[in-house]
């Protein structure tokens, strides 16, 4: 069975038809749900917590662990993928995905839910690249893959912002299993329609799976996430530091081996090349200020302005509008204008929306504040598209899998650089705004500060919103160190 309406030419890609768009929208289905599973335990911690009754300790390793070895399994089965094909590797992704998906629902115990959760890390890191590798396969037209990518990367960034919304819909008329159990009818029919939709794809990558490179790039980026991430939380501390110090000296012993591997996991010379590791980097400072800065805008719905979290979740969707509406555009422009023109185009305009958001005081109106997040999303996803377009089509087919799990790698240790180094501005920021009278909890952070007297709180608000308007001013350099990237590495690239 073949996939590809019409002879391929040398002159002239094959066009995909119906099935390929119609296979595109079940990749779609796994997609969503991973990067849904990111941000979806949100509205359930508590009553998690009420139920199973975790630790404080456990109950951060619930709500990190699929974060954690999502990440650090992604450079791994991008590359398994090539050699065993992307088609197995996602119908295996599938299967356990829904079977540890059962696991967290039912799990009686924090440990068990721990347990559950890294497995469902372990299938995402299965599904993601999968699924960006088979749409390099499926679309071989550069337009029509653009637009694939288009929505892949529409897809990835509105299941982070559901995830808080389905899981606030559902616990509203079911226990905390149900946000886990939501993924199995998806996974059924993906496993279904796959086989049929799908042709099986892999790389000519020869030599063996390197089984030592694999665990030195889970030991390298693992303790990187997880320190940097730490560090974000709760300020310097030994342990995360050293973590970070050990990731980084793994991560050099990796890069080592590889280039002495005839047969590497992961390509140097692409990663070299302008068009693919220009696009890497772009896509890590996007990562960097979209993630760094979402966490204050969400504190600033709730715990400024005073809504419920679901309120707070169903507001944060307004932005995703513009970007539906620009990101098309952005594609199409990019058809006849130089793609890196775009991008830099784009991640201005979300530099200015940030700058816009700069500006934000105790008096301005919420429309104001979503119209700002709306004009620097839509430019940022613009942009981020044609770069994971651009990267892709750098790939040679045969090494899709690796190329878009390090291109994904890239964009979780953004987020998590952008945790760090945002939330240290805004931290610095709010606490020189707070009176020096205030208590010392109250001065670390607005969540210690609601608990204290009315006039300390409405003081802590004040400096949390002057401090959402420093990680704004952060977020804007760094669009344009993005912007600068993409006119200086990725011009007249194809």
């Amino acid at each position: 069975m073949t996939l590809i309406a019409g002879p391929s030419t040398a002159a002239e890609p094959a066009r995909a038809g119906r099935r390929e768009w119609t296979a595109l929208g079940v990749l779609m289905l796994p997609l969503l749900l991973v990067s849904m599973d990111v941000s979806v335990l949100y509205f359930a911690i508590p009553s998690i917590a009420a139920d199973l009754r975790p630790g404080a300790t456990q109950q951060l390793w619930i709500l990190d662990m699929y974060g954690f070895v999502l990440a650090g399994l992604l450079v791994t089965m991008g590359s398994l993928g090539d050699r065993v094909g992307r088609r197995k590797l996602l119908l295996c992704g599938a299967a356990l995905f829904g079977a540890a998906s059962v696991a967290a629902a039912y799990a009686h115990s924090p440990g068990a839910l721990i347990g559950a959760r890294a497995l469902l890390g372990a299938a995402g890191a299965c599904l993601m690249p999968s699924t960006l590798a088979l749409i390099r396969t499926l679309f071989q037209d550069p337009a029509q893959r653009a637009k694939a990518v288009t929505l892949w990367t529409t897809v990835m960034a509105s299941g982070i912002s559901l995830g808080p919304v389905v899981s606030g819909a559902l616990l509203g008329h079911f226990w905390w299993g149900s946000v886990f159990l939501v993924n199995l009818p998806a996974m059924v029919l993906l496993l279904v329609l796959a086989p049929v939709l799908l042709r099986e794809s892999r790389g000519d990558a020869g030599g063996r799976f390197d089984v030592f490179s694999a665990g030195l790039s889970l030991a390298a980026l693992l303790p990187v996430i997880y320190g940097v991430k730490e560090l974000a939380k709760g300020g310097w501390a030994v342990v995360p530091a050293l973590g970070i110090v050990v990731g980084v000296l793994l991560g050099v012993v990796f890069v080592r081996r590889q280039a002495r591997l005839s047969h590497p996991m992961v390509d140097l010379r692409l990663v070299r090349t302008p068009a693919y590791g220009g696009s890497v980097l772009v896509s890590l400072l996007a990562m960097a200020a979209t993630v760094g800065f979402a966490v204050f805008l969400t504190q600033y719905l709730q715990s400024v302005l005073g809504q419920s979290p679901l309120e707070a979740a169903l507001w944060s969707l307004v932005p995703a509008g513009g970007v539906m509406v620009a990101a098309p555009l952005a594609a199409a422009l990019a058809q006849r204008v130089d793609r890196a023109h775009v991008m830099g185009g784009g991640f201005l305009v979300s530099a200015g929306g940030f700058a816009w958001l700069a500006t934000v005081d105790r008096a301005t109106p919420l429309w104001v504040v979503l119209v700002g997040s709306a004009v620097y999303a839509s430019g940022l996803v613009s942009a981020l598209t044609l770069a994971n377009e651009l990267a892709l089509g750098a790939a040679p087919p045969e090494r899709a899998g690796a190329a878009a799990a390090v291109l994904e790698s890239g964009s979780e240790l953004g987020g998590a650089l952008g945790m760090a180094v945002l939330g240290s501005i805004g931290a610095a920021v709010y606490t020189a705004a707070m009176p020096s009278s205030a208590p010392a909890a109250a001065r670390e952070t607005l969540g210690g500060a609601l608990s204290a007297a009315p006039g300390v709180v409405e003081a802590a608000r004040s400096a949390f919103v002057e401090a959402m308007s420093g990680a704004a001013v952060g977020a804007a350099v760094l669009m344009l160190l993005a912007a600068v990237s993409s006119l200086v590495l990725l011009r007249r690239r194809v």
